[in-house]
């Protein structure tokens, strides 16, 4: 009985493995014996022997970050053999790009309704007269426009002429008339 008593539960690894696990045991610190599937995985995408050769190579500090990246690679190999990790992170920066684009057009949409709300029909507006109006050209996304039939760069407000040349202005005669094109 006495030994019972003494006797360690063996890492994930050693259990996996089927060998005593010993006290100086390079797996036990990382490879708890409460997540075998841990170990599982890494074993079958690395193998235990280059598991062990990376961590004696490396520092004790830095073992443990090597196998919480080495578990999640795994994991990522099980479930997407293909891609990975690099699957997920594609997917996430394609989610991203996504997501800033429907931001953009939503702000400009903002900026629309609020130049619209601000700016009187009949008086064209002075150049510093609102943060908002002189901003306005400038933030408006090309494919905004394109929805919505404006090919010039930005929206400008119906029968509203520009009080300054834009650098994008596709005319060469340098007139604020017309504001650069794009009138609606």
């Amino acid at each position: 009985m006495a030994s019972s008593s003494s006797y360690n539960c063996p890492c994930a690894a050693c259990k996996f493995l089927r060998r005593k696990c010993m006290p100086g045991c390079i797996f036990a610190p990382y490879f708890p014996p409460e997540e075998p599937q841990k170990f599982a995985n890494v074993h079958k995408i690395f193998g235990a022997s280059n598991v062990t050769k990376l961590l004696n190579e490396l520092l004790p500090h830095q073992r443990e970050d090597a196998v919480n990246s080495l578990a999640y690679e795994a994991e990522a190999r099980v479930r997407d053999p293909v891609y990975g990790c690099v699957g997920a992170i594609s997917f996430l920066q394609r989610q991203v790009h996504r997501l800033q684009k429907e931001l953009e057009a939503a702000n400009a949409d903002l900026i629309r309704y609020a130049c619209n709300d601000q700016v009187p029909t009949a008086l064209p507006a002075p150049p510093g007269a609102s943060s908002i109006q002189s901003m306005a050209p400038r933030q408006r996304p090309v494919e905004y426009n394109r929805r919505m039939g404006n090919e010039g760069g930005y929206y400008q407000a119906p029968g509203m002429p520009m009080p300054y040349n834009l650098p994008w202005n596709d005319n060469p005669s340098g007139d604020t008339d017309g504001g650069g094109g794009g009138n609606m």
